[in-house]
């Protein structure tokens, strides 16, 4: 009998062990994921941030290239369809991209437009538009880009993005000089 009540006391212990262990581990699940964004997002609204990257430029004269850092200033709006995301934008960087002695990029700015289809809380996107360029010696000119990137909403209200972009301005600013720019840039926004 005795030997009896020691096993059903020991099971009765091992059961209240494992539903404790049970019930923690379903809060803790439940508490995480509280704090994830919701599967599905919803992107339509606007966004304001900002970039940071690497920029290379080539030229059609032998051997005047460049490449620096580049960061600027982006905002925009993005309509979500369902699984398709349409929106357009505005970014403005500043970079110092030396092409020879006397010549440098000091800024692109673009408008945008973008389509991104959905997977779960990213954004899988092609991009492209209007983009104008300022060089020291040349002034300022216009051009095109087109690229693409994946960006993932971090919680609620923030997302994060990786993006690769290609410019081409042609004859700048009515010279013989072509410019072609590639970067690649970490985009940081904040979404409402």
């Amino acid at each position: 009998m005795a030997r009896n009540l020691m096993i059903f006391s020991a099971l009765s212990i091992l059961a209240s062990g494992q539903a404790w262990a049970q019930s923690a581990t379903e809060s803790s699940v439940t508490q995480y994921a509280s704090t994830l964004p919701p599967t599905n997002y919803d992107w339509t609204g606007f966004y304001a941030g900002g970039q940071l990257g690497y920029i290379g430029a080539d030229t059609n004269l032998s051997g005047i290239d460049g490449d620096d850092w580049i960061g600027g200033l982006n905002l925009g709006y993005d309509y979500d369809f369902g699984t398709w995301v349409l929106g357009g934008g505005f970014d403005y960087d500043w970079t110092d991209v030396s092409l020879g002695s006397s010549a440098s990029i000091d800024d692109i700015w673009r408008l945008r437009v973008r389509a991104g289809y959905k997977v779960n809380e990213g954004l899988l996107y092609g991009v492209g538009g209007y983009a104008e360029a300022s060089v020291s010696t040349l002034g300022s000119d216009d051009g095109w880009f087109i690229g693409g990137g994946y960006e993932h909403v971090v919680n609620g209200d923030v997302s994060v993005a990786g993006e690769l972009l290609y410019h081409e301005f042609n004859n700048f600013n009515g010279s013989t000089v072509d410019v072609d720019a590639t970067t690649i840039q970490v985009r940081a926004a904040f979404r409402f």
